[in-house]
């Protein structure tokens, strides 16, 4: 059962950037699609990001699409999501997920991490 921690979260200002990152422990991490999802305070979780088990797919959706990139480290199991030019509608808990599907429906993956905190500040 694959295990996940999110890092990298924190307060910034508009236009500043930021990398998240998602390890991985238990199960074999390159055996899992990943994704990126966010949820704000009272909206539905959204996807952000995805990547494939090898890293040579990405899928990312337009509200940061040319603003953020998805990328993966099998040898380190870790999955990274940097993001530029933040905007304040960019707050949100962000959570990693594994999945054995290319999906951006949340529901498709199995496995979450407890997320963490963006705050974009205008």
């Amino acid at each position: 059962q694959v295990q996940l921690v999110e890092s990298g979260g924190g307060l910034v200002q508009a236009g500043d950037s930021l990398r998240l990152s998602c390890a991985s422990s238990k199960g074999t991490f390159s055996n899992y699609y990943m994704g990126w999802f966010r949820q704000a305070p009272g909206k539905e979780r959204e996807f952000v990001a995805l990547i494939s088990k090898s890293g040579g797919s990405t899928q990312s959706a337009d509200s940061v699409k040319g603003r953020s990139t998805i990328s993966r480290d099998n040898a380190k199991n870790t999955v990274y999501l940097q993001m530029s030019s933040l905007r304040p509608e960019d707050t949100a808990v962000y959570y990693c997920a594994a999945g054995v599907i290319f999906a951006t429906r949340p529901e498709r993956y199995a496995y979450w991490g407890q997320g963490t905190q963006v705050t974009v500040s205008s």
